[in-house]
């Protein structure tokens, strides 16, 4: 039997949106190509961080 593999991408956070930690929103870009994903996972996360995304939701904060 085989197991799947999960893949995260890093990002660039361009903007965020929202006040409560549960429902905030990031747009980000992953070289050039920007897409909306939920921050819920990193309320830690600012503008012009970077984070591992997976299927839509940053997992992490990581160093540029």
């Amino acid at each position: 039997r085989k197991s799947a593999m999960c893949l995260a991408i890093p990002g660039k956070l361009l903007e965020i949106s929202g006040d409560d930690p549960c429902f905030r929103a990031g747009r980000v870009s992953f070289g050039g190509v920007i897409k909306e994903i939920s921050l819920a996972c990193v309320p830690e996360a600012r503008v012009g961080d970077y984070g591992l995304v997976h299927v839509g939701l940053a997992l992490l904060v990581v160093d540029a």
